[in-house]
């Protein structure tokens, strides 16, 4: 089994995931991951959607598994089996804010883990470190924002929206007049940078 990250967006495959989706027989993704690396699947390969996520580590040795950005950034990258990295929203939004990876800490707040993901957050700030949140749009920013202005820390907040999508945003606030998600798809960096 071969865990392939897609990336955040279009483009963002790297030439070893391109090298190895042309060549599969069965690949599995969700929709989104099918669509970032469709121009990539080979004529006569199997596709499909995956709709539950629990039966996949029982799927046979020769399936490819698509994974959104990184498998290993919130992703797939713990099933059993090779994983080639994708280009994350993570080195995307490093990139273009130009901030060196070995200042960031990432937290990720996907599903139910929520309440970690403020806490976590909240912890790595007051160490001085600027964060990385992955969070879905359930996420509670405004009760994470809250969190972070009770502290005595002047903070930057970036809301990096689709990333690497033509429809690509960052807008950058402080803790005062933090930027508010208006898409699905989105991070935060939060820190001092």
């Amino acid at each position: 089994m071969k865990i392939i990250g897609v990336g955040c967006g279009p483009g963002m495959l790297t030439e070893q995931a391109i090298r190895e989706i042309s060549r599969a027989e069965i690949i599995y993704g969700s929709d989104r991951a099918i669509d970032l690396a469709r121009s990539c699947i080979p004529v006569g390969c199997m596709v499909k959607t995956i709709d539950d996520f629990k039966q996949l580590k029982n799927l046979p040795e020769n399936v490819v598994i698509l994974s959104t950005g990184d498998p290993m950034l919130a992703g797939l990258g713990y099933l059993p089996g090779e994983v080639i990295c994708g280009i994350s929203s993570f080195q995307l939004a490093t990139a273009r804010l130009k901030i060196p990876v070995s200042r960031v800490s990432v937290v990720v707040a996907h599903g139910k883990g929520h309440e970690k993901g403020m806490q976590d957050t909240v912890e790595e700030v007051k160490t001085g470190k600027i964060v990385f949140l992955l969070a879905d749009p359930k996420f509670d920013v405004q009760d994470l924002y809250k969190r972070l202005a009770a502290l005595p820390i002047p903070l930057k907040i970036a809301l990096c929206e689709n990333l690497g999508y033509p429809r690509e945003r960052i807008r950058i606030g402080d803790i005062q007049s933090p930027p508010i998600p208006a898409e699905a798809l989105y991070s935060l960096v939060i820190g001092n940078f």
